[in-house]
């Protein structure tokens, strides 16, 4: 009974944090706008870190209620599913995934440089204040490289908002932080009654579950014709969880490093990202490279049951 309880206020706080993660998108996204910021700077900010939301509030929540071995699995599982399952998902509903623009000139060699910064900070199962530091210049110099040239738009065409924008994006957040922190609570009682660690959630049910977003988003823009949508989202959402989802819960507490995320889904998650940017090199993925992807995905869900049972 106390099983059943506990799931279902895991799946109602999961939503709960899901939703509103929506509303504060949405809030924020009207803000920027009627303020003059373009919809391309909104969209490399407000949208990527609004998808990364919902990470970043359980990670934090989950270092304030002593299960910091959570953050790194949230982040790698995350990371991951997004580039396993939401892109082999894409380029399953669609023949192929076609790119506009050669994301190999700023994006990919970013999402490599988080990664294999990631690997080495990492590896003596330590994360210090100075590497946390060192993430949030990562994200600055990101940010700062992708705004380069980009201009305010014109007084005329910003929208106006009225009292309820606010409002809503006040909501959000508050929204956000009870769901994540019952969230995290579901998980310690969950992982306490089955003996599992609560790592082997994290990257597994947390991780699908706050990758929802990019999912809905990916298949959405997928099935409109617009597939390489899915292709931004997950390299926004990948950069930001490696830098932002990291950095900002050390600062709240120290963070475990779980043993088998170093030795088995870290590297795994390299592998992943070195695969994206082979497969993203012709400026296209294919239906075929989409299997391989979730063929990966597949190994990857049955390792981590194996490891729970």
């Amino acid at each position: 009974m106390d099983i059943a309880l506990y799931t279902g206020l895991f799946i109602l706080s999961l939503t709960v944090l899901l939703k509103a993660s929506d509303w504060f998108i949405d809030a924020a996204e009207q803000i920027g706008l009627s303020l003059g910021v373009s919809p391309f700077i909104i969209g490399v900010t407000i949208v990527a870190f609004g998808t990364s939301l919902p990470e970043l509030a359980t990670s934090i929540a989950s270092v304030i209620g002593g299960e910091s071995e959570i953050v790194v699995g949230n982040v790698v599982g995350s990371n991951i599913t997004n580039i396993a399952l939401v892109l082999g998902l894409a380029a399953l509903v669609v023949n192929r995934i076609e790119m506009e623009y050669n994301i190999w000139h700023v994006d990919m060699p970013f999402l490599w440089g988080s990664a294999f910064l990631l690997w080495f900070t990492l590896r003596d199962f330590h994360f210090s204040i100075f590497e946390s530091l060192l993430f949030l210049v990562g994200i600055v110099v990101f940010l700062a490289y992708s705004f380069k040239g980009e201009d305010a738009e014109e007084a005329l065409d910003r929208p106006t908002i009225n009292w309820k924008v606010y409002a809503m994006l006040l909501l959000g957040g508050v929204l956000v932080y009870l769901g994540a922190d019952y969230t995290i609570f579901a998980i310690r009682q969950l992982s306490a009654m089955a003996g599992i660690n609560p790592e082997i959630i994290a990257l597994s049910a947390v991780a699908l579950g706050t990758s929802l977003p990019e999912v809905i988003v990916s298949l959405n823009a997928a099935r409109r014709g617009k597939a390489s949508i899915a292709v931004g989202n997950v390299l926004g959402s990948n950069i930001f969880n490696t830098y932002i989802v990291m950095s900002i819960p050390s600062f709240f507490g120290e963070l475990t490093i779980p043993a088998n995320i170093n030795d088995v889904y870290l590297p795994l998650m390299i592998a992943m990202t070195v695969l994206f940017g082979i497969m993203s090199n012709n400026k296209k993925i294919t239906r075929w490279e989409g299997v391989v992807l979730l063929m990966f995905y597949a190994f990857f869900f049955v390792d981590l049951l194996s490891t729970a049972l």
